[in-house]
Order: structure tokens, then C-alpha cells, then sequence
């Protein structure tokens, strides 16, 4: 697929669908939610680290303008800014969901596995009067991203800026529990979550989950099953059995999990947990390995969406810039997909490449060879 046939499936009408839906346009004029859709993602897109005067000075450009039809006035940073302050961040959650569903089905994406994890950011204490703050000798105060990832799509995320909201055990279940995928698959998860409620509740929510716990875990044995002893390259399971755990008051819980005791090759060994019954215990562990994923997903949206960088420090903004790093995520991932592309530096350079010229070649068809025709496009309005 083209860059220019990936954008066309998400198309003005649904934009403007989801604007009336969201409330997103009342009382503007100008710098109106596609719009703002439209020149925060080309200027993601387009620039190493988006900012806002990148975002205006990407405004006036003939691109965009191409891009937008109509749109030909001139805007300042500072209006944009204070658009990215208080536009309604729904209105982009609700694209970011439809942008998903969208392109998972167009990926065939029929994998039910469900990836979390978070993801910190930091910003200077003097900056913002919000953020969790991480040790006593930084001046430096974090923002946590917990995502979830589908496939090879994130699905979900959650951004937690509370001291409370350090610990994993507060934040990945919270995310499990707010994601509307995670009772139709199977959700995966680092050992940083502990909380013996937390597993207790997935299972009495019917969420599916396998994740690692420590060596020392302390359970009461209800039964041993079969182990088939078959060594895999890297695994050899050990044990499997049925176990009550304890919580955090030293009382035994009502649910009972599988524990999975295995030895990596080096001789290490490595406890798996779940509350899965109809698989086994070789195809939880595959599960637990294929975790990885999300930490892959990471570094994309770290080293080429530059997630850490904030273009703006209020709430409303940050949300309104994670589910379009996001949504952009999706869009490169498709075009890399479905063009059997390795890496994500040259699918990202290539998709902007694409776009570009797709954009150029529809300005020379509406000019019809006739450059003054298209001057409204250089010129400022």
C-alpha cells in the first residue's frame, strides 16, 4: 500500500463524524480538530522532533496547503499551542481507537495476545508541578505511558503522572482493566506486577493473563500436573502445578493459579504464572517470550515518534500528543507491513517520501501545468 492509500482510510468524513460526536469544533473557525489532526501528524511525520514552531512553520507550507484545500490563513505558534492546551483530547482518543480497528483488520492482525507495559518520560521539577519524582538527588519529576499492543498494533494506553502511581501494580492493571481488548485474548505482563488482588481479579473478571513471578513465591501446592519433558532451544519445564497464593496480609486467596517452574539454558530458573488452564505449560512460556514485542514497539516510538519529548506540559496536551504518536505508529507499521519493510527508520522515511510526492503530483494535476493557478498555495494569506 501506498502512503497516500493508508491515509485515505481514514477519511474527512469520519474525521468530521467523530468532530460533530466529540463537540471538538465549537466556536472555531480555523484551527479546527482535522486540521489539527492533519498538521500535528505531517508534522510528526516530517521532523525529527516535532515542535510548535515546527507545527507553523508547517502550517504556511504549500504541503500543507495542498493538503487541506481550503484552509489558507495564517496561524502563530502561540494559537497553536493554546489549541493543543485545550482542544478536546476525545476527540483523538475516539481516532486513535477507530485508526486501531481500522487497520488491525486491515493487517489481518488475529493474534489474541495482548502485550502491556509502561514507558517513563522525564521533564525538569521546574517545569510542571505534576510527575512522580524518582529518587532525592534528581531535579527531575516522570510522566508513565502504560500501553497495550495487539498484534503488531498498541491498541491501548493510560498516562499516570501521580507519586501513587510509581508502582506497576497500580498502573498495568489499571490499564488491563480499562482496555476493551483484554477479555477477548490473553494479556502478558512483567513480573513488576506482584499484587496477588490484581491476578485474583483478572481471573474473576475472566481476563486471561500469564506473566513471570519471582523464585521465592511463597504458595500452598493444590495438585501437580503431567509435565511432558521435552526440551525446547532455550527451555526446559520443570514443574507445573496448582497453587494458592497468599496476599499482602499473609492470607490465602480464594483463586487458584498455575505456577510453571522451568530452567533457561544458562542454568537460570524462571517461575511462570496464569490462570490458563487449556494450554501447555511449554505454549505459556512461548506466550511469556513473545512479551518482548512491546519493548520493540518502545524503542520505535522513542528513537524515530521521539515520545519523550513533550511539546506541551499540560495534561490535555500530552494526552491530545500520545494518541497521535500512536495513531502515527499505526500508519507506519501498516505501510511497513504491507510493504514487507524491515526496521522502522527507512519505513518512516519512506512512508513521508511517499506522501510527499503523492501530495506534489496531485498539485500539478490541479494546476494542469499551470503554476499560477496553484499561487494561493505559496503565498501568505
Amino acid at each position: 500500500m501506498t502512503a497516500n492509500e493508508i491515509l485515505k482510510l481514514i477519511p474527512d468524513s469520519k474525521l468530521k463524524f467523530l468532530a460533530a460526536e466529540t463537540n471538538v469544533d465549537h466556536q472555531v473557525k480555523k484551527l479546527t480538530g482535522a486540521t489539527m489532526f492533519r498538521l500535528i501528524l505531517f508534522s510528526m511525520l516530517n521532523s525529527n522532533k516535532a515542535s510548535l514552531r515546527i507545527m507553523e512553520g508547517f502550517y504556511h507550507s504549500a504541503t500543507f496547503r495542498a493538503l487541506v484545500g481550503k484552509e489558507t490563513s495564517t496561524t502563530k505558534y502561540n494559537s497553536i499551542r493554546d489549541r493543543i492546551t485545550t482542544i478536546k483530547s476525545e476527540y483523538f482518543q475516539e481516532i486513535f481507537y477507530s485508526v486501531y480497528d481500522k487497520f488491525s483488520s486491515k493487517l489481518n492482525e488475529s493474534e489474541s495476545l495482548i502485550r502491556f507495559d509502561s514507558t517513563m518520560v522525564a521533564i525538569s521539577a521546574n517545569l510542571v508541578d505534576w510527575g512522580m519524582k524518582v529518587g532525592s538527588k534528581t531535579n527531575k519529576k516522570q510522566l508513565k505511558y502504560t500501553i497495550g499492543m495487539k498484534g503488531s498494533l498498541p491498541c491501548h494506553v493510560d498516562i499516570f503522572k501521580n507519586q501513587k502511581e510509581l508502582s506497576e501494580d497500580k498502573t498495568i492493571p489499571e490499564a488491563i482493566m480499562n482496555c476493551i481488548e483484554s477479555k477477548e485474548g490473553v494479556v502478558v505482563f512483567d513480573r513488576g506486577v506482584s499484587s496477588r488482588k490484581s491476578f485474583e481479579k483478572f481471573t474473576n473478571s475472566n481476563i486471561r493473563f500469564v506473566t513471570r513471578v519471582n523464585t521465592n513465591i511463597v504458595y500452598k501446592e493444590i495438585k501437580k500436573r503431567k509435565v511432558k519433558q521435552a526440551k525446547s532451544n532455550e527451555l526446559l519445564i520443570k514443574e507445573d502445578v496448582s497453587v494458592y497464593l497468599k496476599d499482602r496480609n499473609n492470607n490465602w486467596i480464594d483463586s487458584s493459579f498455575r505456577l510453571i517452574k522451568a530452567k533457561m539454558t544458562d542454568k537460570k530458573d524462571i517461575y511462570f504464572l496464569t490462570n490458563i488452564e487449556d494450554l501447555s505449560a511449554e505454549e505459556i512460556a512461548a506466550i511469556y517470550k513473545k512479551r518482548w514485542d512491546i519493548e520493540v514497539l518502545f524503542k520505535f516510538l522513542k528513537q524515530e515518534l521521539n515520545l519523550s519529548h513533550l511539546v506541551s506540559r499540560t495534561e490535555n496536551g500530552i494526552k491530545v500528543m500520545i494518541y497521535m504518536t500512536l495513531i502515527l505508529a499505526i500508519l507506519i507499521i501498516t505501510y511497513k507491513k504491507t510493504n514487507k519493510l524491515s526496521g522502522y527508520k527507512i519505513p518512516k522515511l519512506k512512508f513521508a517520501n511517499d506522501l510527499e510526492s503523492a501530495i506534489i503530483k496531485e498539485i500539478v494535476i490541479l494546476c494542469g501545468g499551470q503554476p499560477s493557478k496553484m499561487s494561493h498555495l505559496f503565498s501568505d494569506a
